[in-house]
């Protein structure tokens, strides 16, 4: 019997402080299945935490998380600066795999390859430029076949070819099924990638909406504001 869907994914008055400092407060949306649902907003605006608090990585203060069904080991993250293991590209793209127990790396080399790094399995991870690096996280991420994967700002130190080839991975696990929650500071990224688009400012969600509303009529004049390039404080 296959496993009930675990989207969509639901926050309730989700807020989050630290050192007595609000950085959410009041987030309340639904992540449903289909196109990457991209969050954009100003630095500060709390992408990164939101990212983090839906993941799991984070408590919430306030509020709660809701998934549609047991989400456990269906949810995967990509972070703007991979930490890989001192290991061969394989044996970093095998781990989780081995964490759930699964005893063949076959899942790790077809998303060795998906990502272009299949002839470099033995090379040792560390040695690979930024731009592969990033392409091993997602891989390592892709090879247990999420349902959901979170992606925190993962072109933000790269350059343009190696954001293009990032670009062309997200559209490739998007297209098979995997639902993308992705933060980014790049307006022209969030174009090219989202569904639907997240405005975050100060914390709260401004706007929700798809992502051809969003860029031609934003209904907060916050977001028209960061559409066109000015500081919000």
């Amino acid at each position: 019997m296959p496993d009930a869907p675990i989207l969509p994914l639901r926050t309730e008055n989700l807020g989050f402080r630290a050192n007595g400092v609000a950085i959410l407060a009041d987030i309340s949306l639904t992540i449903a299945a289909g196109a990457p649902s991209i969050i954009i907003g100003p630095n500060g605006a709390g992408k990164s935490v939101l990212l983090r608090l839906l993941h799991g990585l984070l408590p919430p203060t306030t509020g709660r998380v809701i998934w549609a069904a047991d989400a456990t080991r269906r949810h995967a993250m990509v972070f703007q600066r991979p930490v890989l293991l001192r290991r061969s590209v394989l044996a970093n793209a095998a781990y989780p795999l081995k964490l759930a127990g699964i005893a063949t790396d076959a899942p790790a080399r077809a998303a060795l390859e998906m990502v272009g790094l299949a002839a470099l399995a033995d090379r040792p991870a560390r040695k690979l430029s930024g731009g592969e690096q990033q392409r091993l996280a997602l891989a390592r991420a892709a090879a247990t076949a999420p349902d959901l994967l979170f992606l925190d700002e993962p072109c933000g130190s790269l350059d343009p070819a190696a954001t293009r080839a990032v670009e062309d991975i997200i559209g490739t696990l998007s297209a098979r099924g995997t639902k993308i929650v992705m933060t980014t500071h790049d307006l022209g990224q969030a174009r090219r990638l989202a569904g639907e688009v997240l405005f975050l400012h100060h914390g709260r969600l401004l706007e929700q909406t798809p992502a051809q509303n969003f860029f031609a009529q934003p209904a907060s004049p916050e977001a028209s504001a960061f559409i066109r390039g000015e500081l919000l404080w």
